[in-house]
């Protein structure tokens, strides 16, 4: 097929794999511009109320045990080894060694943005560095997540952007302002905010282990390398994102990425 591209000959394996690796960013801008203007097809794909959260990936290969990782040491006998994957934990995957997916969605589950990193950078890490995006460009009115979210500095100056950031707040419950978010946060439309994250963040998880074959509990990514990794989540998550807006335009509920896979494999 190369020669009718007008190629002479066809790229080496080295070129593409190094022209993939550099997809990562341009994907990542996209699937944020797509999430911005998208509520002008459909008021499900607004951005007023929003979703975030991590989830952990195991790596392709063995894992690297905490201590031989930090003495940079790699056991003998231990082959394919992802090297660039750490070690990262949740309350419902436990110890996971590999990469965590970062997605701030809608409550459809529609991607806003993707972040990619290792499995031990934390969700309050990633919020920060997204947060001027979230704050003046997707502007929402919430933002449900989990208690990694949960930092009161960062609570008070998204309220004074008009930005509530809604968690289950389970470490700072001492002071005045701790006990009035606790009120805040028990308010009947807060609580179903906060209990419809689990509705939207998890099925869209489900769908990115569809798209990549992964399910099952800790089947591991088809990829390695962080550079790699973030390209193979970045595009899963674009495919769920054209998915979304196709089911839209064909009036097919919008979590049925079935034609998108079929279409991709």
């Amino acid at each position: 097929m190369w020669f009718l591209l007008g190629w002479d000959w066809p790229p080496h394996r080295t070129t593409l794999s190094q022209r993939y690796k550099d997809l990562y960013e341009a994907i990542q801008r996209f699937i944020a511009f797509v999430g911005q203007y998208a509520d002008d097809l459909d008021t499900r794909f607004s951005s007023r109320h929003l979703v975030g959260d991590k989830s952990l990936l195991k790596a392709l290969g063995p894992v690297w045990h905490q201590s031989d990782r930090k003495a940079g040491q790699i056991p003998d006998g231990l082959r394919n080894l992802d090297t660039d994957a750490t070690w990262g934990k949740s309350a419902y995957q436990g110890w996971v060694y590999g990469y965590g997916l970062h997605i701030t969605c809608n409550e459809a589950a529609f991607p806003a943005l993707v972040q990619v990193e290792t499995g031990a950078v934390s969700e309050s890490e990633v919020i920060d560095q997204q947060s001027a995006y979230i704050l003046n460009t997707l502007a929402p009115d919430t933002l449900a997540a989990d208690n990694g979210y949960t930092k009161a500095t960062r609570i008070r100056q998204w309220a004074q952007q008009g930005v509530a950031l809604l968690t289950p707040t389970y470490r700072w419950v001492k002071g005045r302002y701790a006990m009035a978010y606790h009120r805040f946060i028990r308010e009947p439309e807060n609580i179903r905010r906060l209990q419809k994250r689990r509705t939207s963040i998890e099925p869209f998880f489900d769908l990115v282990a569809k798209v990549l074959g992964i399910n099952g509990n800790q089947r591991p990514l088809p990829i390695q390398g962080l550079r790699n990794v973030r390209t193979c989540l970045a595009l899963a998550t674009l495919t769920i994102q054209i998915a979304m807006i196709a089911n839209n335009m064909w009036e097919l509920p919008l979590r049925n990425i079935s034609v998108m896979i079929t279409a991709f494999t």
